[in-house]
């Protein structure tokens, strides 16, 4: 009895966190979710729920194994020795009603019609008798109103498994209704599902439910039979009412089996094989993350979460390596008249001026990096006197930038070397203006187009520099690349 209540409990401080993060507009967390993991994970969880119906299509028991695919090989094994053939004929059946209406007739509702029929021929062929897996005696009736015990005692106890099962079930729900919204084409509100699970919670509590989150299976298989607003929960909702005061007894002939080819052909409709092709050819390192999340998904179930959590972590680590190393091109001038990437184009630089463009955020993770190629640059070139940044591709500066730039030019200035700043975004020049930066350096130095911070430089070098910089001199007969 204590380990029902504190189940009950449970659910309640679930409901009140998830409630919580919604009121705070915390749905920003889904943020972590990158499309990499949801469709790894949502691909792995649609083979793990279509290979647990297994043991029902077989009409074979077996005991669960610590890992979901030891499972599933001994039910495959236990299949072999002993199918049993009414329940195989029954999952047929099922089978062959669902997709033939799908593919013949979309229009009538093939679920219901195979749960029908399947039914009424178990009834009529004493399907039961014969040893197969039915639904059986269903209580009648809705559940009573009862409050949670709350004790102070248990609350802390159950504290940190609340915080856990709040997070882990709005990870998972929401990777399912990401990747539903993307069949549907339909706008997700992060917020508004934290609400709706943490009222499910809640509400679920007063009526002596566990806790509870999106069920991928029930997910897929509204979606297939047409469901297209969340209204048609309110229509299932009501159905399930009425089949609990009135229609229980009609049910308790329903071949198990039946159930588990209907989750079958829900769920293998949502694998999507041909996307991993598509995100490895978009970004390999993304491919690797969904591979890697789909294949940790599987080796692990039935511990789902861990597959995304793993996946969010290697995105999230995936990310840094790719932002600690952004890339940095020297510029000069091209056939066309625009600065390009001189190492590409094999363009000639000037010995006195290097221009720089940084394409990336400047924050603690990569101002060792930027810092080093603006070194690597000097050393290069013993005669720079100026060291110009093209800073369009710098969206944000933290702390760590600003100080390393501060360090920077102060170094730069001591070798008779100036810096300059060309194009910086608005958000950029507002944090170094606030920090003092723009003061120190001064406004002179920061300008609005590269041609100008060019003149700078040119009117601050010899005589005739300007008519002999290939920054400046465009090359006869090039052709643009």
């Amino acid at each position: 009895e204590s380990y029902v209540a504190y189940a009950i409990l449970l659910a309640l401080l679930v409901g009140l966190f998830q409630i919580a993060l919604g009121l705070l507009r915390l749905g920003v967390l889904v943020n972590f979710l990158s499309h990499p993991v949801v469709l790894g994970f949502t691909n792995a969880a649609a083979i793990i729920i279509a290979t647990s119906q297994l043991d029902k299509i077989l009409g074979v028991r077996v005991e669960q194994a610590g890992q979901h695919y030891e499972t599933v090989w001994n039910t495959l094994q236990a299949g072999l020795h002993v199918l049993h053939w009414p329940a195989f004929a029954m999952a047929v059946l099922a089978f062959v009603i669902i997709l033939g209406l799908r593919y013949f007739m979309p229009r009538l509702p093939g679920i219901l019609i195979a749960v029908i029929v399947t039914t009424a021929l178990s009834w009529l062929t004493g399907y039961a008798a014969s040893g197969g897996a039915v639904v059986g005696e269903i209580p009648r009736g809705l559940p009573s109103l009862r409050m949670p015990q709350l004790e102070w005692g248990g609350v802390l106890d159950l504290l940190t498994a609340a915080v856990t099962i709040a997070l882990i079930g709005f990870m998972e729900a929401i990777s399912i209704a990401k990747s539903l919204a993307t069949h549907t084409r339909q706008r997700l509100d992060a917020n508004q599902e934290l609400l709706g699970q943490g009222v499910a919670n809640l509400l679920g509590s007063l009526f002596q439910s566990y806790a509870v989150a999106g069920s991928f299976s029930r997910s897929a298989v509204n979606l297939g039979a047409g469901a297209v607003t969340g209204f048609s929960s309110v229509v299932s909702t009501l159905v399930v009412v009425v089949a609990l005061l009135w229609l229980t007894p009609l049910m308790y002939y329903l071949p198990q089996a039946t159930l588990a080819a209907v989750i079958m052909v829900a769920v293998v409709s949502l694998l999507r094989i041909s996307a991993f092709r598509q995100v490895w050819r978009a970004h390999r390192q993304d491919g690797v993350v969904a591979v890697i999340t789909f294949v940790l998904t599987l080796v692990l179930a039935p511990h789902l979460d861990m597959g995304i959590i793993i996946g969010v972590g290697l995105s999230l680590g995936l990310y840094l390596y790719r932002t600690m190393r952004p890339r940095v091109v020297a510029l000069s001038r091209y056939g066309d008249g625009v600065l390009r990437d001189a190492n590409s184009h094999h363009l000639e630089s000037c010995r006195n001026i290097a221009v720089i463009r940084f394409d990336g955020s400047l924050y603690f993770a990569n101002t060792s990096y930027f810092e080093d190629k603006v070194l690597e640059k000097v050393a290069a070139y013993p005669d720079l006197k100026f060291v110009i940044v093209v800073a369009e591709g710098i969206n944000e500066i933290d702390s760590s930038g600003e100080k390393m730039l501060l360090d920077l030019v102060q170094h730069l200035r001591e070798s008779g070397i100036e810096m300059l700043f060309t194009r910086m975004k608005r958000q950029s020049v507002e944090t170094l203006r606030r920090s003092g930066f723009i003061a120190r350096l001064g406004e002179e130095r920061f300008f609005p187009h590269t041609g100008l911070a060019l003149e700078y430089a040119w009117q601050r070098l010899e005589s005739g520099h300007e008519q002999t910089c290939p920054l400046r001199i465009l090359r006869v007969g090039s052709k643009p690349g």
